[in-house]
């Protein structure tokens, strides 16, 4: 049997920019080892997958994520990515869709030439193990200002001290993968942008993901308490790179952005 299925970049308003992301809309569930086995196909940091949900009303849907090597619960850029093609490609009087997914219900708005999706604020803490400020540096190659963690993200967060810093890190990955975590490494911003991050995360399957909405979850509560601010102009400096613009409202987080569709097709699945 033959499905749609569509490359977006996501997080950027023009091609070969931002963060692709495979999107592949279905009528009733795969099995799940066919799901993973698409994402390897498609060898992107990840691959969607929606299901509507009629019982929940128009513009529901069940949506999942896969890496190429497994699957994960929260993901920005291709629930993005996914609204996208519901609008452009499906429905354009589909405005404001819902996910239900591993993370609980999110949601997605058109806004404009941009999208904007409604996730949970993340928390992070500040105390990490005595040794691991250390380690990260000698996974970095750089020395942190300071160093966090998010147990709700399972990820560290790395404070650099400026952007050139961050786009500088030569990351070693096998030394990012043993500290058990992904990681975010971020600093104060440049131009127009608040702050810049990267973002590494080996243990998934994505040695550096190149725009990431789901770790502004976290980096919106960190970089509040730093800069004293609420609204966000970020931008993720990987090779690709890729503009956000976030609002935080209550405990939940509004991260806006753009995309651009780069690959239709079909693929064939017996």
């Amino acid at each position: 049997m033959r499905h749609r299925i569509y490359q977006v970049d996501a997080f950027t308003d023009r091609p070969f920019a931002g963060n692709p992301a495979g999107v592949m809309p279905l009528e009733a569930w795969l099995p799940d080892s066919v799901l993973q086995q698409i994402a390897a196909e498609m060898n992107l940091a990840e691959t969607a997958f929606f299901v509507p949900q009629p019982e929940s009303g128009a513009g529901a849907f069940h949506l999942r994520w896969f890496t190429p090597t497994v699957e994960i619960k929260l993901c920005g850029h291709a629930t993005l990515a996914s609204a996208f093609v519901l609008n452009r490609f499906i429905d354009s009087s589909l405005t404001r869709m819902q996910f239900e997914s591993l993370s609980g219900p999110l949601f997605v708005a058109v806004e404009g030439d941009r999208l904007e999706l409604d996730f949970p604020l993340l928390p992070y803490e500040a105390a990490v193990a005595a040794d691991m400020p250390g380690r990260i540096a000698g996974a970095i190659g750089a020395v942190p200002v300071e160093v966090a963690v998010s147990e709700a993200y399972d990820a560290y967060i790395a404070r650099l001290a400026d952007a050139a810093a961050v786009r500088a890190v030569p990351a070693n990955y096998a030394a990012i993968e043993a500290l058990g975590r992904d990681l975010i490494v971020t600093a104060p911003g440049e131009g127009e942008a608040d702050f810049v991050s990267r973002f590494f995360a080996p243990l998934h399957g994505i040695p550096e993901d190149p725009v990431t909405g789901s770790s502004h979850c976290v980096l919106a509560n960190f970089w509040k308490d730093r800069l004293g601010k609420t609204s966000f102009h970020a931008r993720q400096v990987s090779r690709r790179g890729g503009d956000l613009w976030l609002t935080m409202a209550g405990d939940r987080l509004k991260i806006a952005g753009h995309a651009v569709c780069v690959l239709t097709g079909e693929i064939e699945v017996s």
